[in-house]
């Protein structure tokens, strides 16, 4: 309750303070009850028998509205709670880096913060009402009854004990088997996410059918586990009710004898009946918190590894760096490897250095790490060895929002966003201006198209831009990057969806639009990068070649060899 807000931590007070309101009415009903049987009804005295039966009433009201509030003070407080744990998970996936995501992947974190928070929501529920109300209906349930005869509720001594151990056996059994269903959710959910994402490739492949099947594997998969589950603590509630009925059982046969000696009055085996079936119900209110809890156990796991996880990628303790002079980058001898590994490099001794302002390409075969290169300048990773520096100063040195500002990125990936267009282009600056996006527009040669919808920069994209071509893609997530008015502009072969006269317009505009800030264009095709300052020829990950066009056509023999077989394509 630590992280709740205050009117949430109310509310988690008020249904368990509501709940001992109701259980105090209810233990109360059934000692009236035996007073009306052995006094009233005993003495056929009609007058107390209705004074005491309006009682019973108000009791039985007053009841049912501690019941109903309590519920409702619940039902409030833990909707607040599942609230507040996905603030807190949502936030803190924010703070991951890329290795963190990759740790745990994109489909296991939608189920931590969907299925996995509504177990822990509804667990929390029954916890501020259930173990409460449970517990003290037993205490008091099993008070009363001894009140009534000692002797004969030594039935509940050998239940309760007997239902103990039963019930921890059950909970060894179900947990492992509790986190493997969610395991297969986690698969399920990856399904979903690559089919809904990919459905276009899917109908144009006709692969309809084979997803089918591989997505009711996925549920089949999650059914299986799910059953074998639920196969151990369905024994909890038929266990319950054999011990309810075999105490009232007990009762009736050892009360019924004591009836007949003399050492109990009717009334009384009635109402200790009543609280037999109260305290076994309490346990049985128990149990079911108990299954909760067995289920939630295996949530609350996984919810905390991701709130334990450390970031892979924090800012500088102290004296964080909160400016970038110039766009500048060094690479010193820069080795990198997704899993920390030193003997499975993907970047091997990098070294290279780029001006302020510079135009610069690199050329790489697919598989050679142009993409990982780049992602260390914002530093989305960290470095194994070596250092990555922007503005004459270690990337790490530097405020994590601050380097990030300064850098905008075009990714391979071209992502948009659910919304307008205007909407889109303000993730590069909120509060950018008419001009200034019409400016950013038509340096992406997006501003024409634009022009052609009806509603212009109002136009609805769609989830993931799916109401544009890809190209029209790639130029607006340009047009988005350059907003930024950046330091430095990554183009991460974010021009290769358009025809070669559009990417030379677009290289021609970047040139002229910021001649300031640093560009770095990662391409395919030897003609989006021709012209750049200098080229970089990527190999296997580690730098093959340096140079002009005119450089490397007499030096590089990989960048020969590209450039021919493009010419000959042609």
């Amino acid at each position: 309750m630590s992280g709740l807000e205050r009117k949430y931590k109310v509310y988690s007070l008020l249904s368990p303070l509501s709940m001992v309101g109701e259980v105090v009415m209810e233990t109360a009903i059934p000692l009236l009850m035996s007073r009306i049987i052995d006094i009233g009804i005993a003495g056929s005295d009609l007058s107390y028998v209705v004074r005491i039966g309006l009682l019973m009433v108000g009791m039985s009201v007053i009841s049912l509205a501690c019941g109903a509030l309590g519920g409702r003070f619940a039902a409030v407080a833990s909707l607040g709670f599942s609230r507040n744990v996905r603030r807190r998970l949502f936030a803190k996936v924010q703070d991951f880096s890329f290795g963190n995501i990759d740790h745990f992947s994109t489909s296991s974190l939608v189920t931590r913060l969907t299925t996995d928070v509504t177990n822990v929501q509804n667990t929390y529920q029954m916890l501020i009402r259930m173990c409460v109300r449970a517990p003290f209906m037993l205490v008091s349930g099993t008070v009363m009854a001894c009140l009534i005869n000692v002797k004969l509720s030594t039935v509940f001594f050998v239940a309760i004990p007997f239902l103990a151990v039963v019930l921890t056996v059950i909970a060894f059994i179900a947990y492992p088997r509790f986190q493997l269903m969610l395991t297969k959710y986690d698969n399920l959910n990856s399904t979903v996410q690559e089919n809904l994402t990919a459905i276009r490739v899917v109908k144009s492949f006709v692969r309809g059918q084979y997803e089918q099947e591989k997505f009711e594997g996925a549920a089949d998969a999650v059914r299986k586990t799910q059953v074998r589950a639920e196969k151990v603590v369905i024994f909890t509630m038929p266990l319950m009710q054999m011990v309810v009925y075999g105490c009232i059982v007990a009762a009736l046969w050892f009360g019924g004898k004591m009836i007949v000696v003399g050492d109990l009055k009717t009334g009384q085996l009635i109402s200790f009946i009543s609280y037999i079936t109260q305290v076994l119900m309490s346990l049985m209110m128990l149990s079911m918190v108990f299954i909760m809890m067995v289920l939630s156990r295996a949530s609350i796991t996984r919810i905390v590894e991701v709130l334990s996880e450390n970031a892979e990628i924090v800012p500088p303790a102290s004296n964080a760096r909160t400016q970038v002079t110039d766009g500048s980058i060094d690479f010193d001898h820069v080795s990198f490897s997704y899993h920390k590994d030193p003997d499975n490099c993907v970047l091997s001794d990098v070294d290279l250095h780029i001006p302020s302002g510079a135009f610069v390409g690199i050329i790489g075969g697919t598989g050679s790490s142009k993409s990982t290169l780049v992602s260390l300048v914002p530093r989305l990773y960290d470095v194994l060895s070596g250092s990555v520096q922007v503005g004459g100063h270690d990337v790490r040195e530097y405020d994590l929002v601050t380097l990030r500002d300064s850098v905008a990125m075009v990714l391979q990936k071209n992502v948009l966003f659910s919304g307008t267009i205007r909407e889109n282009l303000r993730w590069g600056n909120e509060n950018a201006t008419e001009e200034q996006m019409i400016e950013a527009c038509k340096a992406a040669d997006a501003y024409e198209f634009i022009q052609s919808f009806p509603k212009g920069f109002d136009t609805d994209l769609g989830q993931g831009g799916v109401n544009v071509s890809g190209g029209q893609k790639q130029r607006l997530c340009i047009a988005r990057a350059l907003l930024k008015n950046p330091r430095i502009l990554i183009l991460d072969d974010s021009t290769s969806a358009v025809d070669t006269a559009t990417d030379a317009r677009i290289r021609a505009a970047l040139r002229k639009c910021a001649p300031d800030a640093t560009k770095i264009v990662i391409a395919q095709r030897i003609a989006s990068v021709q012209d750049a300052d200098i080229i970089y020829v990527l190999d296997n990950g580690a730098i093959n070649g340096a140079g002009t066009h005119e450089q490397l056509m007499q030096s590089n023999e990989i960048y020969r060899e590209v450039y021919e077989s493009q010419q000959a394509a042609n």
